[in-house]
This record gives structure tokens, C-alpha cells and sequence, in this order.
């Protein structure tokens, strides 16, 4: 496509919410604005779109300079997300009560089309750029932008909002620190990630917890318990354990809070009540847990991920301007580079057992169970 045709840009974010989300779009807008472009927000992910009834101010949102002034500092997202919009596996209430997943994709395309809106900007994590991938090969010029404070998005370095979880979940380990002490208890600190360990590892680490439990390691609870037994016969009565809330046990399952239904995943929790529980069993010590949960979504972006949002969202307005569709804006640290989608789509960025950042905390002593 060629730049001259690009009048009007439409932009969605999906999945959960990640400090950084209101910089990408100030700065899609902005540069989008300077090209003498007009911006529309999509309220919801596509719910905008294909559930407009539940819109009475609008499904979308236009998108001005003033509209998006101020905002790159704030949290969450001004058009609002979801992870329950995919509009290949849209959920349709038949008239029997039941649910049907169903194709909505056609008339997603159609929308964009009868209101002369030339391509889409996707900031999301793996679900909401392989619905971005999907859409490109059905034609609509997209641009992803990786949003994800899991950090497991794959041709990416990290992706904006891991950086604001990571220095928030240190915070509170460092606090922790004295009440354990205080008490010669075990604190067990579950975390976000799903699938990927980069939020417990990065955090405990630089929190300097004793015990790390990720999903890339199976883990064994009785290494865990001979860590905090160690620490107790040294005079240290107090221990720190994170636990990421997809870490596995090695004779068990994942902790799962709600299974998977039509349109969303599976979700992930009560992995550290299990742990602290079994713990206190093993060590006679009194074991709590602290969930972090949707504490690390919240809050301003620190000035690492503000200054990638805003680079991944004016990268995004290059990529249409030269004529890109069907690719993610990348950090290849130190520059911002572009890969293909599909090279990113359905693929997970785990924690590689050969990853410095692993040794360097088996260095310092730290247990991961294994």
C-alpha cells in the first residue's frame, strides 16, 4: 500500500492492561497527526465494533493531539482493553441461551472498510498480535506494537510494561524484607508472568529473595524446604520465596483459579498458598503468602517503558508510512527494529535455561528448586 493512501489509522490494545499502553497512543496519534492523518480508538479491544449495544457513547473514540494530551505518564488504557474479544472466536449468545464460537472477522474488515480507515495499529501480547497477523493476511494493513509486562513475547528484547512490574514487585520484596525478619517467618510472594518466569526471576533477584520459583523449572517443595532450614540453622530465621504463578511442581499440576472457556484462557493462581502451606508442613515455621496479582499492571510506567512505549508507537506510524503490514515493532537493544508477525504470533519467550540472569542467581545462592 502506498503511503499516499493512508488518510485514517485505527488503534486497539488487547489483552490485560500494562503501564505504558496511554504512551503508545499519545505518541501513534501525535506522530500520526504530523502526517496530517486522522486516529480513531477502538474501544475494548474489537468489542467496540462488534458489540457496539454496549456503547452508548460510541464504540470508538477519535483520537486529536488534545485528546491524548497528558496522558503518557497515567496508567491503563484511555480506549479501554479486553481478553475476551477475538473476533475469529467471538462468543455469540444463540437464541437458545448457548454460547457459539464464531468468525466475526468479515465483518470487522467491513467496518473498516465503510468508514475509509486504511490500517490498524495492534498493541497487545501473543493473543492480540496473532488476531493482528490473521487480519493482515485477510488483507487490513497492520503494525503491531508488543504490550505484555510478562515479557514473553518472542524477536522482541522486552516489551513495554515488564520493566514498571519488575521495579514494583522489587519494591515489595524489599519491604517484605523486615517483616519477615521481624517475625522469622517465610514470606511467599506469588507473581504474574502465566506461562514465563522473566517477572518472578528479574524481581526475586533483584529483590534478593532466597528461593525463585519459575515455570521453566519444575520445581521439588523439599529443596525449598532444605533452602529455608539451611538459612535458619546459619541464625537467619526469616526466608523470601517468589513464586510465579504458572510454576509447576515436579509431582504435580499447575494452580489453575478458572479454567478455560469460549474466547479466554485459562487462569493462572493459588500456586504460593500451595507453597506456604507446604512450606510450614516441612519447616514448623510460620509461612504467609503475599499476591501481587493485579498490583503489577497498575501505576505509571517507569521511564524505561514510557520512553519504549513512545518509541514503539511512533516506529509503528513509520512502518505504515513506508508501507510495512504484517509486523511488529521489535527492540533490538539498542534500536527499534521491525519483525514479521508471524514470526511472533503463537510463539512464547520462556526464560532460556542457558539465561545469565539464571546462573547469576544460582551464583548468589538462590534455590529454584531444582
Amino acid at each position: 500500500m502506498s503511503t499516499s493512501k493512508i488518510r485514517r489509522i485505527a488503534i486497539s490494545t488487547g489483552g490485560g492492561d500494562a503501564p505504558g499502553l496511554n504512551a503508545v497512543i499519545r505518541a501513534v496519534v501525535m506522530a500520526a497527526t504530523n502526517r496530517g492523518w486522522e486516529c480513531v480508538g477502538i474501544r475494548d479491544g474489537f468489542n467496540g465494533i462488534l458489540n457496539p449495544e454496549r456503547y452508548p457513547q460510541g464504540g470508538t473514540l477519535p483520537l486529536t493531539p488534545d485528546t491524548v494530551r497528558g496522558i503518557a505518564h497515567l496508567g491503563g488504557t484511555i480506549i479501554g482493553t479486553t481478553n475476551k474479544g477475538n473476533p475469529f472466536h467471538y462468543p455469540v449468545v444463540q437464541a437458545d441461551g448457548n454460547v457459539q464460537d464464531t468468525d466475526r472477522s468479515d465483518e470487522l474488515l467491513d467496518w473498516f472498510k465503510a468508514r475509509g480507515i486504511d490500517a490498524l495499529v495492534s498493541v497487545g501480547g501473543d493473543g492480540s498480535l496473532t488476531i493482528a497477523d490473521a487480519l493482515h493476511k485477510k488483507g487490513l494493513p497492520v503494525v503491531g506494537v508488543p504490550k505484555t509486562i510478562d515479557n514473553d513475547l518472542d524477536k522482541t528484547f522486552t516489551t513495554f510494561g515488564f520493566d514498571t512490574a519488575v521495579s514494583f514487585a522489587t519494591e515489595c520484596l524489599d519491604r517484605l524484607h523486615s517483616t519477615a525478619q521481624s517475625h522469622q517467618r517465610v514470606m511467599v510472594v506469588e507473581v504474574m508472568g502465566r506461562y514465563a518466569g522473566w517477572i518472578a526471576l528479574h524481581a526475586g533477584i533483584a529483590g534478593g529473595a532466597h528461593g525463585i520459583l519459575i515455570p521453566e523449572i519444575a520445581f521439588d517443595i523439599d529443596k525449598v524446604a532444605a533452602k529455608v532450614k539451611e538459612r535458619d540453622a546459619m541464625g537467619r530465621q526469616y526466608s523470601l520465596i517468589v513464586v510465579a504463578e504458572g510454576a509447576q511442581p515436579r509431582d504435580g499440576e499447575r494452580a489453575v483459579a478458572a479454567a478455560a472457556e469460549i474466547g479466554h484462557a485459562e487462569r493462572l493462581g493459588g500456586i504460593g498458598e500451595r507453597v506456604a502451606a507446604q512450606l510450614a508442613e516441612r519447616t514448623g515455621k510460620d509461612a504467609r503468602t503475599v499476591v501481587l496479582g493485579h498490583l503489577l499492571r497498575g501505576g505509571s510506567p517507569t521511564s524505561f517503558d514510557r520512553l519504549a512505549s513512545l518509541r514503539f508507537g511512533t516506529a509503528a506510524v513509520r512502518a505504515l508510512e513506508d508501507g510495512m503490514s504484517g509486523v511488529m515493532v521489535a527492540l533490538a537493544f539498542p534500536n527499534v527494529n521491525y519483525v514479521r508477525l508471524d514470526e511472533v504470533a503463537g510463539r512464547m519467550k520462556a526464560v532460556p535455561m542457558d539465561s545469565d540472569t539464571l546462573q547469576t542467581g544460582r551464583d548468589l545462592g538462590i534455590t529454584f528448586g531444582d
